[in-house]
């Protein structure tokens, strides 16, 4: 098995956008994931929106003028889960989401970036959770069509408090999404006190992979409390021909505990487990 790692710019939020890329290189890894997220991310879609040539220009230089690859851009339009999703019940929301998805895609394909992540969306109150999932089918089959005719893969990450909460979920969806793959995280899983052989099955549909530690209980642990097994995902990588980077994913945000780990230390930690299992 030889895998390319990637490391998460939102991974070090404290520090300037230019020192994390600094940091990232001094890492040593191939690939770094950017965030464009709404109103909590170094850059935000907001930053990019009417000039995506000449921002994708000066991230590309930052980017590649380190030596790093994208390996992920990771992008999410609402300040919650439910703002401006991808099923919003209301068709103007939709409409909205669409054209900030395509403003998202163009800057995606400026700077030459080959993935883009978003979120599946949410369970809406008042409708069943079938009609919910339909609309996210559709509006997700919409946004793979538009990815795929941009050379650009297309996946989402289901996750607590999305519409595909379970491992079973998360099937259905990619199986009623023609073309939809999964950026896939096993913590929001492990968390819920779901075992790894309930995930497996995702592996055979992830583009994009998140990394970090956890367990019952904890959507993010330390390399030492992690219950996650992943010298076998990397196993089952090798069974399914995953050929996408593997992303180093510590988060700092005051949501689920994730601002209690140090993300350097525990990031070096899962870097060299996973090097030490390639080699």
């Amino acid at each position: 098995m030889n895998y390319k790692l990637a490391c998460a710019d939102f991974t070090f939020p404290l520090l300037d956008h230019e020192g994390v890329f600094d940091l990232i290189k001094l890492l040593g890894v191939e690939g770094i994931d950017i965030a464009l997220f709404s109103g909590r991310s170094h850059l935000q879609p907001e930053d990019v929106i009417g000039n995506s040539p000449r921002s994708a220009r000066e991230l590309s230089e930052k980017v590649r003028g380190r030596g790093l690859k994208f390996a992920d851009m990771f992008f999410q339009g609402g300040t919650g889960f439910e703002e401006l999703a991808p099923n919003h019940p209301e068709e103007g929301q939709r409409r909205k989401a669409r054209d900030l998805f395509s403003r998202m895609l163009e800057f995606t394909v400026a700077c030459e970036a080959p993935h883009m992540s978003g979120l599946p969306g949410v369970p809406w109150e008042g409708e069943s959770e079938n009609d919910s999932l339909k609309r996210c089918a559709e509006e997700l089959a919409w946004r793979v069509e538009q990815a795929n005719s941009a050379g650009v893969i297309f996946s989402v990450e289901a996750h607590i408090g999305s519409i595909v909460p379970t491992p079973q979920a998360a099937l259905e969806l990619v199986n009623m999404t023609p073309g939809l793959t999964l950026t896939l995280d096993y913590t929001h899983f492990t968390k819920e006190g779901m075992p790894d052989s309930a995930v497996e099955p995702l592996v055979a549909h992830a583009s994009h992979f998140h990394v970090r530690g956890a367990r019952e209980g904890r959507l993010q642990a330390p390399f030492t409390e992690n219950t996650v097994d992943y010298g076998r995902v990397m196993e089952a990588m090798d069974e399914t021909a995953y050929g996408g980077f593997l992303g180093l994913e510590y988060v700092w945000i005051d949501w689920e505990h994730c601002n209690e780990c140090d993300n350097l230390s525990e990031t070096i930690q899962f870097r060299d487990f996973l090097r030490e299992k390639m080699s």
